[in-house]
């Protein structure tokens, strides 16, 4: 018989993590596109993200139809959050625009579905393109980073986030990922938990 699961964070019912969700609030609209190959992923931070900004919107899908209207709410700026050869430093970006807050769009998947993402959704490769500072650390102890500085989408955003919108802090964000982190490691036991991860330096 399977465990009962929260409705709301979709976690074991007794491991749920509503509790350790905040609900912040924030100039800047956050889009988080999924793929549906992350939906049922155990350590599925775009949901908690979205969970915990009052001005947050999560889609899942790999053509998204009503992406022209979703792309130009009234009053905001939309830009990608994605590396690439065009990507600018998300800071100065938001210097050079105008006083209107941003529209962040987020693509959540492996890297590969998330190139598949903008492959399929034209419009998201139009967009200009941000990225965040090198050499961050990502906090996420059970996978390994693709590439050095490597962050789950849940990272991204609040790194994002704190620059947008300093001095506000969203770290608060991060309370129920690291709960989610430290379950999945008490589940798999210490011993296991060292052998399979305990030399990575970096991990995502």
């Amino acid at each position: 018989m399977p465990r009962p699961h929260c409705s709301r964070c979709a976690r074991p019912a007794a491991r749920c993590l509503c509790a350790l969700i905040p609900s912040l609030p924030s100039r800047t609209r956050v889009l988080i596109l999924q793929h549906p190959s992350e939906v049922k992923h155990a350590l599925n931070t775009a949901r908690l993200a979205a969970l915990g900004l009052s001005n947050a919107q999560l889609l899942v899908g790999e053509v998204f139809d009503s992406l022209p209207a979703l792309l130009q709410p009234p009053g905001y700026h939309a830009c990608l959050l994605f590396p690439g050869e065009q990507a600018q430093a998300l800071v100065p970006f938001v210097e050079q625009c105008s006083d209107a807050p941003l529209l962040l769009v987020v693509p959540d998947g492996t890297w590969r579905k998330a190139r598949k993402l903008l492959h399929l959704n034209p419009l998201l490769a139009n967009l200009p393109r941000v990225t965040l500072a090198m050499g961050l650390q990502s906090r996420y102890r059970l996978r390994k980073a693709p590439m050095p500085g490597a962050l789950s989408t849940l990272e991204a955003i609040v790194t994002a986030l704190n620059e947008l919108e300093t001095p506000k802090r969203f770290d608060a964000l991060l309370a129920p990922f690291e709960a989610l982190i430290d379950g999945q490691i008490e589940a798999m036991g210490e011993h296991t938990y060292q052998r399979n991860h305990g030399q990575s330096d970096v991990l995502s």
